[in-house]
């Protein structure tokens, strides 16, 4: 698989990466529900993708919003809510090295994150999610607001930094938002190249 890292940054209703600038459309909730409405009018009739999640510092919020919407069933196989480093090992297979240099919070685990949720479910593409929302537990190389997100699917693996600010539940919500983004980005890329061929 390819491995792409983006590093953006989040300042009001704007993500920056270098001179790009990609607005939202609303705050941060209603971005979340047009972009899981978005993939599930893309994906409710579509026999050949199907969605996984494993997150941690999104604690499910990924999987939630994308179920929020009906018919997610024919699409969504399921979700992992890996919180602890036992837990990503256990249920994802990210290898204890990972854990232990860069950390749970590094875009190599946020990519084995998404692998093994891949593998778990057989799914088309799978979205991952670890960061540190605070309000404690920051260093100096990993600062409240870095968020890794992934997604692996059939086209191979991308990866994203985040730096968001906030409190404990805007960088959970934000992330979320983040995930979604990626996703849907993805799956729209997947979807016109199965459209050309």
């Amino acid at each position: 698989m390819h491995s792409i890292l983006v590093r953006r940054t989040m300042n009001g209703s704007q993500y920056r990466q270098g001179s790009e600038t990609v607005e939202l459309d609303g705050t941060c909730r209603q971005d979340i529900e047009r972009l899981s409405e978005t993939l599930n009018s893309w994906l409710i009739d579509h026999d050949n993708v199907r969605i996984a999640t494993a997150e941690s510092i999104t604690g499910g919020g990924v999987a939630a919003a994308l179920t929020a919407v009906p018919g997610t069933s024919s699409y969504f196989l399921g979700g992992i809510v890996a919180y602890s480093n036992p837990a990503k090992a256990s249920l994802l297979g990210v290898p204890e090295a990972i854990l232990d240099n860069p950390g749970a919070v590094s875009e190599p685990c946020a990519r084995s994150m998404a692998e093994g949720a891949l593998d778990a479910f057989d799914a088309t593409f799978a979205v991952s999610t670890t960061g540190l929302a605070g309000p404690g537990g920051e260093t100096d190389r990993k600062p409240i607001g870095l968020v890794y997100v992934a997604v692996a699917g059939p086209d191979g693996m991308t990866a994203e930094e985040h730096r968001f600010e906030g409190d404990r539940e805007s960088i959970t919500e934000t992330s979320v938002h983040a995930a979604l983004l990626l996703l849907h980005g993805r799956v729209r890329t997947w979807l016109d190249r199965d459209l050309q061929t």
